[in-house]
């Protein structure tokens, strides 16, 4: 069993199971959101110790060491250190008073722990914990992209939440079941067998002849549906669908896809020739109207009412309904291509950079071209095909596929490619696409050097990297204070501001 893949269908509970999952739900949240708070105490103490003054200076070294090591950061320590707390006096208490007028206190811990599964805090603590690595990576510098913020407290809201459960086995019989009363019905741990909506017969079939193997399942809730995603781990794809291994020193035969606004996708090959075009659907600006209406709707209602609450949920059902329009085009786009194409070469964008600009922001974010990237990248390994991220800055829609001249006056509004050199004329896309592709067969390495099927290979990014040899001033950076952080905590070395 070599990849992993995800089912996701969408539950019909009863009455009585919308509310255990929703007291689950709750349950995560609340694992979370003290977890947190262990964690933040225990950097506080830490701080508190490390900057205490005293005369005796070994008794407080050893006293900060100490604290130090206490403050959970992995996902073991927040584990144990909320089944820890959710048993102490910290988290529940009563008074017990005799006949004879003598009370006494008597440690509950948390009243309600054996009504939900302790895997749905398990996992809280987990995410918790890569939240916590994510935003150290992204203070020292590890973590390329956008700086990612330090884990906040999570919000009760009526329309969210969600919950994760591992599938375990014992006695040869695993908690998470799909199937086992009725064949479109889902079975959890301490929730019972959930009808779903849709067919299982394919899981169903997989697992059944040992193709698949039930990882976890995550329950969400959104646009007042509740929804379940399997991830399994499955056996490769059958052999005569996967594509026919390609002979050493092949380098040969790439395809590249440009993908923009006015065309979704367009590939070609070196030779100029298009091998596949589809437009854009522009989901989010088709229902633009409708959404807008909605919105003014719900912002017209009295805030805490039930009416703004039902406008919320129509607005939310109506942002459900574009995104999985999106989604099942973007399926339908990637399948093609890498059905089609063994060799894919895509364009590195920076679509963060893009998204920045406000005329095209909307435009980027209904065109979706990182979920599309990152579909085509693990399908085409399912496949045993390969992906080649051509360089950031390979200006493959302003250089001439024939001659290889580059026009730096090439605006946007400018669809049709003239080159003022050899006079070549050619659809700008499809131009950009035969550039990918001469790129990939002149940059890309043979499938005995290093790269082999299924891989994806990233071309130079021309020091695009992250810098690791940077060092921050306290409190520099953004959302951050003064003493917020120690060396220990962030794991990056701090310099003092100069002396004025």
């Amino acid at each position: 069993m070599a990849r992993h893949t995800t089912f996701r269908f969408c539950l019909d509970p009863t009455v009585e199971q919308t509310v255990a999952l929703a007291r689950h739900a709750g349950a995560a949240r609340f694992a979370f959101n003290q977890c947190l708070r262990l964690h933040l105490d225990a950097r506080e103490r830490q701080r508190a110790l490390s900057g205490r003054g005293g005369a005796d200076d070994a008794d407080q070294t050893s006293d900060a060491d100490q604290a130090r090591d206490e403050v959970p950061w992995s996902r073991f320590s927040l584990i144990n250190a909320y089944n820890s707390w959710k048993r102490s006096e910290a988290a529940g208490r009563r008074f017990l008073v005799t006949a004879d007028g003598v009370s006494q206190v008597e440690v509950t811990g948390l009243a309600w722990r054996g009504e939900v599964s302790s895997q749905v805090s398990e996992e809280a603590a987990v995410d918790l914990s890569r939240a916590l690595a994510a935003w150290v990576e992204s203070r020292s510098g590890k973590r390329a992209g956008r700086s990612i913020r330090h884990p906040r407290f999570k919000k009760k809201s009526t329309t969210g939440g969600s919950f994760r459960m591992r599938n375990k086995t014992a006695g040869g019989r695993t908690s998470i079941r799909v199937g086992h009363e009725s064949p479109r019905s889902v079975t959890l741990p301490r929730i019972g067998s959930i009808r779903v909506r849709e067919d299982t017969r394919r899981l169903r079939r997989m697992i059944a002849a040992g193709r698949a193997r039930i990882l976890q399942a995550t329950i969400t809730h959104g646009a007042r549906r509740w929804w379940i995603s399997i991830a399994v781990e499955a056996v490769d794809l059958h052999p005569a669908v996967q594509h026919p291994a390609r002979d050493q020193g092949d380098t040969t035969g790439w395809v590249g896809v440009d993908r923009g606004l006015h065309a979704l996708v367009v590939a070609g090959t070196r030779d100029g020739i298009e091998t596949w075009r589809v437009q854009a659907p522009r989901t989010l600006a088709t229902g633009l109207r409708r959404q807008r209406r909605l919105a003014r709707s719900v912002s017209r209602k009295k805030r805490g009412s039930v009416n703004r609450r039902k406008a919320g949920a129509r607005l939310a059902r109506h942002h459900s309904r574009v995104r999985d329009a999106r989604q099942h085009f973007l399926h339908q786009v990637s399948n093609q291509l890498v059905k089609t194409h063994d060799r894919l070469v895509l364009e590195d964008l920076n679509i963060t950079g893009i998204m920045s600009n406000r005329r095209l922001a909307r435009a980027v974010g209904d065109a979706a071209w990182g979920e599309l990237a990152r579909q085509i990248t693990y399908k085409q390994a399912w496949r045993g095909g390969r992906v080649l991220v051509a360089d950031r800055w390979f200006a493959s829609s302003k250089t001439c596929s024939s001659c290889g001249t580059l026009r730096k006056d090439l605006t946007l509004k400018e669809r049709t490619f003239e080159c003022h050199s050899c006079g070549h004329v050619m659809d700008r896309d499809l131009n950009a696409a035969a550039n990918l592709a001469a790129w990939a067969e002149d940059h890309t390495p043979a499938v005995g050097d290093g790269v082999g099927r299924g891989e994806v290979q990233v071309g130079d990014r021309q020091a695009a990297g992250p810098v690791t040899n940077a060092c921050r001033r306290d409190g520099t950076g953004p959302h951050t204070r003064v003493s917020e952080t120690s060396p220990d905590d962030a794991g990056t070395p701090i310099q003092t501001a100069p002396a004025a």
